[in-house]
């Protein structure tokens, strides 16, 4: 696994190892490594998604104020 992944590559790599196990075409020691690889890239994929989550809800919150601060100004000068 590759901690340098964007959101996207690691995503479609742990489709890749879903499908590998659903096939059953691997042995049970490929098995247990490649699941092992699906959970550190669940979680990664996870923590990326909530870095992503708290960006996402800084740019709403300043947004909001600044509309608010708008909205007080125009208050201010009826």
């Amino acid at each position: 696994m590759n901690k340098n992944m964007t959101f996207e590559q690691a995503l479609e790599r742990l489709e890749e190892i879903v499908s590998k196990l659903e096939s059953g075409n691997v042995s049970l020691d490929e098995s247990i490594e490649i699941y092992q690889e699906g959970i550190m890239l669940s979680k990664q994929c996870s923590g990326m998604l909530q870095e992503a989550e708290g960006k996402v809800m800084a740019i709403v919150n300043k947004e909001q104020d600044v509309l608010e601060e708008f909205i007080i100004s125009q208050v201010k000068e009826a």
